[in-house]
């Protein structure tokens, strides 16, 4: 396993004199447990951990008092050691398998806040009722590009990238390093394969085989929530999640069209009747939305329609999985929809800069992949292609029609500055967006 840049964010926490608990929220097996128990709890003189989906009877703790002084003294006795509220850290992994433990987080904020608390899960969103302004929310993403460079070994390519240097050299490195994280992704286990196995052979192999096992235990989760009484059925969620890569092999204009509703799930075609599983796959973290709007003004929220929007999947490696592309595919960058991949894999890397949610731009025929806000109040367009060509329409019409004050191009080949106004990066550079 590697590190993970997330873990900046738990060290300014652990430092605080007064902290509410962490929450980490996130996709199943995008290593949330991982980086709480051995890279973040390598700080403390101790870690306890409760893990309610492997242990459901320690629930049990939750069910009757739920101040700090009383649960400790449960949980001491349930794991027969001592716990030092100064010195170790105690983790509540897959809370959302206890409301009654998600309930006792505004506790811990509000009577111990000296206490290193933190919880995880992957169905943070699907609760029933949420400690409102008594947690701290991070939500943890698959690996990033920058954490897939780093997983690599290579410093001097790591820290290049973080200057955001710019050489022939340079670029064909990072360049093939992109077309491997397409293939792979930023699931960790994935990720420990590509840089663990001996051969090429047996890195493409083990891969495959780790994304078809992930793919298979999402939709064996679904299976929880098909019972009588619950309002998402499991096979209609199960249909949206293999039909958004079978909406983009479609799509032949190299650019990632809205979702279409008709003919996912047999005699429903409109929005409202598959929005209960979107949303579902949209709050467990498996997909994302991206809102397609025509006025590029701020707030960009004011003007979005719930049913206007891009779908994209949470991983660029299990998308490329579900599409069926191979590894030789990647490396050779000529299949039809490349674009659609690359778009897939710009969404993500904003979603990690916490740009969420993300929104595009259509008019006529016209559009652009990303509106991005500054905090100025000012909108930057964002035009993504997959290959080396510079030309785009749309975004000569976006800037002739709204004259922004930067328009923002990131393609497949090494970039330059085109003129003050328009500044052309290589993909792999997207995550720097608001240092641009």
């Amino acid at each position: 396993m590697y590190n993970r840049t997330i873990i900046d964010k738990l060290q300014a926490w652990k430092q605080q004199t007064n902290r509410k608990p962490i929450l980490l929220d996130g996709a199943r097996q995008t290593g949330k447990s991982y980086l709480l128990k051995e890279l973040f709890g390598a700080q403390f003189n101790q870690v306890l951990v409760l893990d309610f989906l492997e242990n459901p009877e320690l629930a049990d703790i939750f069910s009757n008092k739920k101040t700090p002084e009383y649960l400790l003294q449960q949980i001491e006795y349930t794991l027969d050691t001592e716990f030092n509220p100064n010195t170790d850290l105690l983790i509540l992994d897959e809370i959302g398998e206890c409301q009654n433990a998600v309930d006792s987080l505004k506790y811990f904020a509000e009577k111990a806040p000296q206490m290193f608390v933190c919880a995880s899960g992957s169905n943070i969103g699907l609760l029933n009722s949420f400690p409102v302004g008594k947690v701290t929310g991070l939500e943890m993403h698959p690996m990033s590009f920058e954490e897939f460079l780093m997983a690599s070994g290579s410093k001097a390519i790591v820290n290049a990238w973080r200057q955001r240097e710019m050489s022939p050299a340079l670029h064909r490195k990072l360049f093939q390093h992109l077309k491997d994280y397409y293939y792979v992704g930023g699931m960790p286990e994935a990720v420990a394969a590509w840089f663990n196995e001996d051969s090429l052979r047996n890195r493409v192999k083990a891969v495959s085989q780790i994304h078809f096992d992930l793919v298979a235990g999402y939709v064996r989760d679904f299976g929880k929530y098909a019972d009588v009484g619950n309002k998402v059925n499991a096979a209609h969620i199960e249909a949206i999640f293999r039909n958004i890569p079978l909406q983009l092999r479609t799509s032949l204009d190299d650019s990632v069209n809205r979702y279409r509703f008709k003919e996912v799930i047999p005699k429903k075609n409109r929005y409202r009747e598959l929005a209960g599983p979107i949303d579902w796959l949209v709050k467990t973290h498996l997909v994302s939305k991206n809102y397609i709007i025509e006025t590029p003004e701020t707030p960009l929220a004011a003007y979005r329609q719930d049913n206007l929007f891009k779908l994209f999947m949470f991983d660029i490696g299990l998308l490329g999985h579900m599409l069926d592309l191979k590894y030789d595919e990647h490396q050779d960058q000529n299949y039809a929809f490349k674009g659609y991949v690359t778009e897939n894999f710009a969404q993500n890397e904003m979603l990690i800069t916490g740009y969420n949610p993300t929104y595009a731009w259509h008019s006529g025929e016209s559009e652009i992949e990303f509106l991005y806000p500054t905090e100025n109040g000012s909108i930057i367009p964002v035009e993504i292609k997959s290959g080396a060509r510079t030309k785009a329409k749309s975004l000569s019409v976006y800037i002739k029609k709204h004259k922004p004050n930067k328009a923002l191009k990131f393609i497949g080949s090494d970039g330059s500055d085109k003129d003050q106004t328009l500044q052309v990066l290589p993909l792999y550079y997207i995550s720097h967006i608001a240092k641009l």
